[in-house]
């Protein structure tokens, strides 16, 4: 049966019971008790409800906005979308062992998929195995992505037009964490399917990562028949913040076909760097991540395909305001603005030494208000520069969105 039709079964099902069972006996499922969760707990670390004793507890968020952008004075005008809603299913198999999945319904249902459906069987703190169809850890933002969590309608642009935010393969590979006082360390390595010619051959015409997400056959089938590597470690001290190093690497391209050799194997290496930390006194948050890019691009093709990316984002988020309101326990009234900045062609042209463009640069100011932090409202402006390739005036896009996002 098609996952079309299953998923709203499930849904039907689930909203039925919880009408029908006696509300005493769903309790919601207490979050790590650390006193700050690092970013590859992110996955475990949202709000799940359980009914009585069942092993099974399920949770999910939304997001929907209106906004109205445009590009050099042309406008679509009013825009409602349905971003997605995420579904989360969780259970305790047995002692040490547990499983959990995500599953997304994108654009009012136009797209569904898997992204993270995992075992994780832990055998030390240090040592834990985590097989299925993986998050594949590079940077924080593929890791712990939940609108709920953020104060922008929009995901980072380098995260998802740059990196393949959200990226997520079928692999295996261990993690684990140590603590001590007010210090964490954490590491995660993991083997798993991965890219295809598809980021150098595509609708874009540029280098473009996220084009391999549209290859649902990864997911049973690895295009060069080489492993995809994604490592990261990440070290965090309560009172100044969480530093994370990750990479990603493997090759791309089939090079190979039944045993005759069609080309030379090419790779995909990604690096990518995170930091994020509260300020004292003031309590402002501060998140960014940047990532770098090389990709073995064959000679015959043109500069456009860029060998080398790079980009990233800032965001300083600032509360100005915490009290209860309309009854709402500790509502918070935020001020936020991000920073963002991406290069699709890091390089110089071979014939006039001069530089390559492709660039884009914008700045996202915005307010936002969480009557609880499961749950945020937020208006946001942007003003966007972008460049083509050869470098002509930027096209300059700006407008205003408003966006709702809650888990439930």
């Amino acid at each position: 049966m098609s996952i079309r039709y299953i998923l709203p079964f499930i849904m039907c099902t689930y909203i039925t019971a919880h009408a029908q069972i006696d509300e005493s006996l769903l309790k919601t499922i207490p979050k790590d008790t650390v006193k700050q969760a690092m970013n590859m707990d992110a996955i475990y670390n949202r709000p799940f409800v359980s009914v009585g004793k069942l092993p099974v507890s399920v949770g999910g968020y939304m997001e929907a906005n209106w906004q109205h952008l445009g590009t050099d004075g042309i406008s679509e005008g009013h825009q409602f979308q349905f971003r997605r809603m995420t579904l989360f299913v969780a259970s305790t198999i047995s002692k040490r062992i547990k499983f959990l999945s995500e599953i997304e319904f994108e654009d009012g249902a136009k797209e569904i998929a898997i992204e993270f459906a995992a075992l994780d069987v832990e055998l030390h703190p240090l040592l834990n195995l985590r097989g299925g169809m993986i998050m594949n850890p590079i940077g924080a933002f593929n890791q712990n992505h939940d609108g709920p969590k953020w104060e922008f309608t929009d995901r980072p642009i380098a995260m998802t037009q740059m990196l393949p935010a959200t990226w997520s393969n079928a692999g295996f590979g261990l993690y684990g964490k140590y603590y001590n006082k007010d210090w964490m360390f954490g590491y995660e390595a993991y083997l798993s399917g991965g890219f295809d010619n598809s980021i150098i051959n595509n609708e874009e015409n540029k280098t473009f990562l996220p084009a391999a997400k549209n290859n649902s056959e990864r997911f049973e089938e690895s295009a060069s028949g080489e492993p995809l590597f994604t490592g990261k470690v990440a070290l965090r001290n309560n009172k100044i913040g969480e530093l994370g190093l990750s990479y990603m690497g493997g090759v791309y391209n089939k090079y190979q076909d039944d045993g005759i050799r069609l080309d030379e194997k090419r790779s995909v290496n990604i690096w990518a760097i995170d930091f994020n930390t509260t300020l004292p006194v003031l309590n402002t948050f501060i998140t960014t991540e940047w990532a770098w890019i090389k990709v073995n691009v064959p000679e015959t093709y043109s500069q456009q395909y860029g060998n080398k990316q790079q980009g990233g984002f800032m965001d300083i988020v600032q509360p100005i305001l915490k009290r209860n309101i309309l009854g709402w326990k500790k509502a918070t009234l935020n001020i936020a603005c991000r920073l963002e900045y991406v290069d699709w062609n890091v390089g110089k042209f071979k014939e006039t030494g001069g530089n390559i463009a492709e660039d884009l640069w914008s700045i996202m100011p915005a307010i936002s208000f969480r009557p609880t932090s499961e749950t945020v409202l937020r208006l946001n402006y942007r003003y966007q520069k972008q460049k083509d390739l050869l470098g002509n005036p930027p096209s300059v896009t700006s407008g205003l969105s408003f966006g709702i996002s809650t888990y439930f």
